[in-house]
């Protein structure tokens, strides 16, 4: 297994554990968190990006499959506002790799796990194509002016979703009506 923390920061040598802001977690122990590989797509994006990322897991369905994907043997899928697009076409990342020993599961279907103590990096990678990059990870990139009705549309389905950033989300918008 393979865990990485993904950054707009250079060069950061040493993780030091940070309280959670989370209210679902203990606010008085410190935590780094990593993301399993498979999941690093819904992170690929400038950092306060709002998203809308799901992908295929064990119980999805065809049906979900077919609706949720453009193109088959795709499993990923990100989805950005058109407001983002230039700051995802100009945004650096930094992909920073940490070996797995001192990392535990926090979340199966997001990917999340969390070490209580010091990690410094085995490896680092800039990643300078962040659309590239998707693509060259399999992943159906969308790009919609608003997030709200993909969002609700993904909660229902069968996929493993995750909704990142979404306080920095247009509005959701009116329902159209003939």
């Amino acid at each position: 297994m393979r865990l990485f923390h993904v950054s707009e920061e250079p060069e950061i040598q040493v993780f030091e554990p940070r309280l959670p802001s989370r209210q679902d977690l203990d606010p008085h122990r410190g935590l780094v968190w990593a993301l399993e590989e498979s999941c690093l797509p819904n992170f690929l994006t400038p950092r306060n990006c709002p998203r809308v990322a799901y992908h295929v897991g064990p119980e999805t369905t065809q049906e979900d499959k077919r609706r949720f994907f453009t193109s088959a043997g795709v499993a990923h899928g990100v989805v950005i506002e058109h407001s983002w697009f230039q700051a995802m076409s100009e945004t650096v990342l930094y992909l920073y790799e940490f070996a797995p020993k001192d990392f535990t599961l926090q979340d199966a279907a997001a990917g999340y796990y969390v070490a209580t103590n010091t990690q410094v990096p085995i490896g680092c990678q800039r990643i300078e194509n962040l659309f590239a990059e998707q693509i060259r990870r399999n992943v159906e990139v969308r790009i919609t002016r608003n997030l709200w009705k993909i969002a609700e549309e993904v909660k229902t389905s069968t996929l493993l979703w995750s909704l990142c950033r979404m306080r920095y989300a247009q509005p959701a918008e009116e329902t159209l009506t003939n």
